[in-house]
């Protein structure tokens, strides 16, 4: 279980339509790396400089109709599913002398395309489940019943898998963290906005029809519908929204088995230990201890009858996109169209080629590291790292707020943050995961098996420092605080992030804020609280701490001001680590790029200088549109902030970029107090 604040990459991605010339790479695209195309020049970039990069862009790419919002990273993911798809194509046909990996990737994005086979099974793959929920007797059945659920991928009540031990990094424990909401975040069931109130209402009517598909009556599945409801919201009550769970300090409480128990009488643990089998264990974290005493609570005022309910819901819930058309149509209705405002369900080949991915992620990208990302593009970037290394390590040496005790610190952190790049040294082992042909849910289910077995199987043993989180098309990156590293997948390494034809300027501005970004995570809000060896320890001295969180409310002041869509603001708190990470990544790629420019004369390319070309190609990354619905879920539930912010609070920040295209200070893009820390 890997807590999404540990996963602060660069951005949430869906996928649509690409665009420019054809590649190799059978029908895949490429995507121009500086687009002069993209740039408005009716816009003075002293005013609006996101309008000014991109401003002919966001008029030419309209959101395609299966989006809810449409940008470069977009364009980037669909040329990596249009490669992934001729990989399938090409491995699901059913060749005896195909390679095992072969046979699991191909067999499972087959049985996901095969939508007669799904439709003649229709609901029965989920009658084990719906069967164990409906014969229990009693509230003590609930944790077997439970642990059955979790290890097929429902959500219900909590979570339960391993982690690396917060103040002994080196080391997984067990560890159990809340869950079993179905909307994004816990605030959505309690604010009284007028939006707020219609969503929870279809939200409601969309558990009844969901329901009525799985055989209620009308009355009945409205009245299961209320009783979920009022499940989820108890769960709301008590669960710490995503602000919250930022904070590492939160979200760690080591405690024994036999104190969990106490949190929680009316939930036997050990019943629910013994039926998912883990390595033998005494101690876990615990991330919301006030959750489970709700959930305790829950359990213990609610008949039998309503968490019945609950856990049906949450097992249709999970299955709809492996179940027929009518439940999967109705699924999208509200989390796409509702949630997001995206007009029309992904093509099934999207959506097959992305639960591949999801489910058997190592085994395809292999093909697909071979086929889009050669071993010199690994040492090309590595290089680059490196130089953003050498900017950062400057940058710190340099600071004039802090002290050299705390400077000897951070530099002995940066100095041992370790860089993962396009791919796993060694692959995930598959075999003992069985996939069959002609049998999409069960494939699935077996997955999710396989994944919370791995997981378990890690309680007790040394982290592995060398294991991937996202896996080689993935179009992002992060950096991970408990082993000090930045990961790169082979996704994100093409145009236009980064492109070996391109010069310096351009791919110190993409792919250098970029990878700038990822280590600046090492000394946001967040990663400043980790140390050299991934331990939460703090390695501050009183004063550089409180002049550090001062320099931080600077961050989450000027972002709070920001409007989203009507008067929803960007919310400074949750977004604190990537605006900190998004400002210091591309002061220091700018660095990095003034040092490989050295003293050669400047050559002005198209009628723009280097460093404008630098900030341009830093802009055009984050061109996008995306509809009012989708900005509006970003702005409540994602630490990433709005895309237009992501270059506009950026570079206002930076004297630089005044300097290169010559704004004066009382321009729309200055601010007169810029925040800063790194």
């Amino acid at each position: 279980m890997r807590r999404w604040f540990w996963m602060p990459g660069i951005l949430l991605l869906a996928a649509g339509l690409g665009l420019a010339q054809e590649t190799s790479a059978g029908s895949a695209k490429s995507i121009l790396s500086f687009d002069l195309t993209a740039i408005d020049k009716t816009v003075d970039p002293c005013n609006d400089f996101f309008q000014h990069a991109c401003g002919a862009w966001l008029k030419n790419n309209p959101i395609p109709p299966d989006q809810s919002s449409w940008g470069r990273f977009n364009q980037l993911h669909e040329r990596n599913q249009t490669i992934l798809r001729g990989i399938l194509e090409k491995r699901s046909a059913n060749n005896p002398d195909r390679s095992p990996v072969d046979q699991k990737i191909g067999d499972y994005y087959y049985s996901c395309m095969d939508e007669a086979a799904i439709e003649a099974k229709g609901t029965a793959p989920l009658k084990p489940y719906m069967e164990k929920i409906d014969a229990m007797k009693d509230k003590s059945e609930i944790p077997a019943v439970l642990a059955g659920l979790h290890r097929a991928g429902s959500n219900v009540f909590f979570t339960f898998s391993s982690e690396p031990d917060f103040k002994d990094s080196k080391t997984v424990i067990a560890a159990a963290d809340q869950g079993g909401l179905s909307l994004p975040d816990r605030d959505y069931y309690f604010d009284t906005d007028a939006k707020s109130v219609e969503l929870r209402e279809k939200l409601e009517k969309h558990i009844a029809k969901t329901f009525e598909l799985y055989g209620e009556p009308p009355a009945k599945a409205a009245a299961d519908a209320k009783m979920v409801m009022k499940v989820e919201t108890e769960l709301a009550r008590v669960s710490l929204n995503r602000t919250e769970q930022r904070d590492p300090a939160k979200i760690y409480h080591k405690m024994s088995v036999a104190d969990l128990q106490k949190l929680s009488p009316a939930f036997a643990w050990n019943e629910y230990f013994t039926t998912i089998k883990p390595p033998p264990f005494e101690s876990l974290n615990v991330g919301e201890p006030e959750f489970v005493k709700g959930m305790n609570q829950l359990i213990a005022d609610n008949d039998l009858e309503t968490v019945k309910v609950y856990l049906r819901w949450q097992t249709v819930r999970g299955a709809a996109p492996m179940l027929p058309k009518a439940f999967v149509e109705q699924n999208f209705d509200f989390y796409g169209r509702t949630l997001r405002g995206a007009q029309e369900l992904r093509p099934r080949w999207k959506r097959c080629v992305q639960y591949t991915d999801n489910d058997l992620g190592e085994a395809l990208g292999q093909a697909y590291v071979a086929e889009a990302f050669p071993p010199e593009a690994k040492a090309r970037t590595l290089k680059m790292v490196h130089e953003l290394e050498a900017a950062l390590k400057q940058d710190i040496t340099e600071l004039s707020w802090m002290t050299p005790e705390t400077k000897k610190q951070a530099l002995d952190k940066l100095s041992r943050i370790d860089n993962k790049i396009g791919y796993p040294d060694k692959w995930r082992d598959y075999s003992a995961l069985d996939i069959m042909r002609g049998d999409a849910m069960g494939n699935s289910v077996r997955a999710n098996q396989f994944e919370f077995n791995r997981q378990l199987n890690k309680i007790g043993k040394p982290v592995d420092r060398n294991e991937w989180e996202m896996t080689p098309p993935t179009v992002n990156a992060y950096y991970n605080p408990q082993e000090n590293n930045v990961n790169f997948p082979a996704g994100i390494l093409q145009p236009p992030f980064y492109d070996q034809k391109a010069d310096d300027a351009v791919n110190f501005g993409a792919i250098g804020a970029v990878i700038g970004h990822e280590l600046t995570h090492g000394f946001d809000d967040q990663g400043s609280q980790f140390d050299a060896d991934g331990n939460l320890k703090n390695w501050w001295t009183p004063q550089d701490k409180e002049q550090f969180d001062k320099l931080e409310g600077c961050f989450v002041k000027e972002y709070g001001g920001f409007v989203v869509v009507d008067d929803v603001h960007i919310k400074g708190a949750l977004t604190l680590g990537e605006n900190t990470a998004d400002n210091g990544g591309l002061r220091i790629a700018h660095m990095a790029l003034l040092d490989a420019l050295g003293t050669a004369p400047l050559k002005d390319v198209d009628g723009y200088t280097p460093e404008q070309r630098f900030f341009i190609s830093f802009a055009q990354i984050w061109c996008s549109n995306e509809t009012p619905q989708q900005a509006r879920l970003q702005a409540l539930s994602d630490p990433h902030s709005d895309d237009k912010y992501r270059v506009n609070g950026v570079v206002g920040n930076v004297p630089e970029f005044a300097k290169a295209f010559g704004c004066k200070a009382d321009s729309p893009m200055i601010r007169k107090a810029a925040c800063r820390v790194w």
